[in-house]
């Protein structure tokens, strides 16, 4: 084979990117998982799932696979692994390209405010409602634990503690409609969505449903992603794989 891609993946764009390139006869595709998540939907080809150690690990990973290039396709809020990734890029001299989706942005008749942290977020719940949707992932929950505010959790897979006392917990994985988005939120009287800037397609119906509600939005910001070069779609990642990536 003449090159070898590992792809740190997760998303829905690391799977589609792992079937694009698996019909390369000239290619070798390993796709690596983090293992945070029980049940992962698995890209197509090999995969290796679990951690490495840091970035030196990271990088004496790839170069005992002789990968050529690597593509960051983990989630926008994957922030350590992003910088651990881009250092052990550097660390074995072969090229990364991140693969990012766009964030979502505001359009007519959303009200959304915008926090820099989970912190931030649970610091601005008084006054904007009473009856949280909470869709921020399993990870950070402990930034609500002290709210007075009511809860509707939900998330993939079951979160650790503290968690707030007054709350009810779903266990669930996108995607998600606009009919059920709807009919969730009205079930249970939510007043206020609180969210990150995860993007994409999949779980986007909340926020139509906020817009037509007239519930407020408070936005998790994304992280500041490494100094790579950044691509916004599979195409455009397969474009790079191609001239810079090998």
């Amino acid at each position: 084979m003449n090159r070898c891609v590992a792809i740190l993946g997760g998303t829905g764009e690391a799977r589609e990117l792992a079937a694009e390139l698996a019909g390369h006869r000239a290619t070798r595709v390993i796709s690596t998982l983090a293992g945070r998540v029980e049940r992962p939907r698995m890209p197509t080809g090999e995969v290796r799932v679990g951690g490495f150690g840091g970035p030196l690990g990271l990088a004496d990973w790839l170069a005992a696979e002789k990968v050529t290039a690597v593509v960051d396709a983990t989630h926008p809020f994957a922030e350590r692994i992003s910088a651990s990734a881009a250092k052990a890029a550097r660390y074995a001299g072969i090229p990364l390209v991140l693969l990012r989706r766009p964030g979502w942005t505001p359009g007519p008749g959303d009200d959304w405010h915008w926090a820099d942290s989970l912190a931030e977020a649970a610091s601005m719940l008084p006054g904007l409602g009473r009856r949280v949707f909470l869709t921020t992932g399993r990870q950070g929950l402990a930034a609500f634990a002290r709210s007075g505010r009511w809860f509707l959790i939900r998330c993939v897979d079951p979160p650790g503690l503290p968690l707030p006392a007054r709350k009810e917990l779903i266990l669930s994985r996108g995607p998600y409609t606009v009919d059920g988005e709807r009919e969730l939120m009205t079930t249970h009287d939510i007043d206020l969505l609180v969210t990150k800037d995860s993007g994409g397609d999949q779980t986007a119906a909340k926020l139509t449903v906020a817009r037509e509600l007239r519930i407020p939005v408070i936005m998790v910001r994304r992280p500041t992603p490494p100094d790579v070069p950044i691509v916004a779609t599979v195409d455009e990642a397969l474009s790079w794989l191609g001239s810079a990536g090998g």
